[in-house]
């Protein structure tokens, strides 16, 4: 028996338990992360993250330790625009863009990394670090602070652009 199938519709936007998804203009909001696909290629996708951290860390999606999750079998193209504080307003400003693969069991290569520096404006004596950091399925930032006792607040606004790769 054939049936006729509706394209979705909903008049005023989208919403989840009443937090609006997408609104009425067509504009995405509160998303915890967002996948956009290109149609002509199916083993291709671009995700965005925000990632946080405090000191010396391990930067983190949400507050239980979660990092990016990088698929089996591809080659992953990241960019992360990063910005950390102390309490005084001191500013450490970047542009990280690193390739990263991962193989048929999970274990992930940083093949390369860049650095763009925007601003420093750390203490002297200071030295605040940030690293492209790959694990068994996974990538985040391992950052650094030595000499001084200031709580160093990191935010990474993380894109990746992720292909098959076998």
């Amino acid at each position: 028996m054939a049936t006729t199938r509706e394209k979705f519709d909903s008049v005023g936007g989208f919403s989840i338990d009443k937090t609006v998804i997408v609104d009425e203009l067509r504009n995405a909001k509160d998303l915890n992360s967002l996948e956009i696909k290109n149609s002509s290629f199916s083993d291709s996708n671009v995700r965005s993250y925000i990632l946080r951290g405090l000191n010396t860390s391990v930067l983190e999606l949400d507050t239980v330790g979660t990092q990016i999750v990088i698929d089996n079998n591809t080659l992953n193209f990241i960019t992360g625009h990063i910005i950390a504080v102390n309490p005084q307003s001191d500013v450490y400003s970047a542009k990280l863009e690193t390739v990263l693969s991962c193989d048929a069991i999970g274990s992930t290569n940083v093949l390369s990394s860049m650095r763009t520096v925007i601003k420093d404006d750390i203490p002297s004596g200071q030295s605040w670090i940030i690293d492209p950091l790959g694990s068994s399925n996974r990538f985040s930032y391992s950052t650094t602070r030595a000499g001084t006792t200031n709580n160093i607040k990191w935010v990474v606004s993380t894109q990746v652009v992720s292909i098959e790769w076998a």
